[in-house]
């Protein structure tokens, strides 16, 4: 059983927290991010730390609650370091190139990809074959980094489309006659 409810949230300085009811408001230099609370977990604020407390017993208090501390603990660490996912991109011809608020993919389609960027997500190609995304909320980060792999994701034959950066493929052997 995790017992990460227990242990409580550090806010650093320069970070607001704001509690209204159930929903946590977090404000730092990233940006700000909102979170509606579960009705069985109780946030309080203790001077720079926040408290996860669960209303009963149950299996599903439990469980929320350790939830809830985890997603406002993204939520802290998102408005002051931020979260980045890295891409590579592998194939012949296949780039990237990011235009204002739209991406630019070139995977081998007969016609080009054009992703629109949300709003508190940035991306950045450092040439045409690398991505950055980076924004203050881990789910939304994911996510988009996500669909952009979904567009063209590596076959396992030679490996080329979108991956992540740590991401290892493995590789099948080709047919014999």
């Amino acid at each position: 059983m995790s017992r990460i409810a227990n242990y409580p949230v550090t806010v650093p300085s320069g970070v607001l927290v704001a509690l209204a009811g159930a929903k946590v408001s977090v404000k730092g230099p990233k940006g700000s991010l909102e979170h509606e609370a579960h009705p069985l977990v109780k946030v309080s604020q203790e001077g720079s730390q926040l408290k996860f407390k669960r209303t009963n017993d149950s299996t599903l208090a439990r469980a929320v609650s350790g939830t809830t501390r985890a997603l406002v603990n993204n939520m802290v660490n998102g408005v002051t370091k931020g979260f980045e996912k890295k891409l590579t991109i592998i194939g012949v011809g296949y780039r990237v190139a990011v235009q204002g608020k739209k991406l630019n993919l070139t995977l081998g389609y007969s016609h080009p990809i054009v992703y629109d960027i949300p709003n508190g997500i940035t991306i950045d190609a450092p040439d045409q074959t690398n991505l950055v995304v980076k924004g203050a909320d881990k789910q939304l980060v994911g996510q988009v980094a996500a669909e952009i792999r979904a567009f063209r994701s590596p076959e396992p034959y030679k490996g080329k489309g979108v991956r992540y950066l740590d991401e290892a493929v493995v590789k099948k052997e080709a047919k014999k006659k």
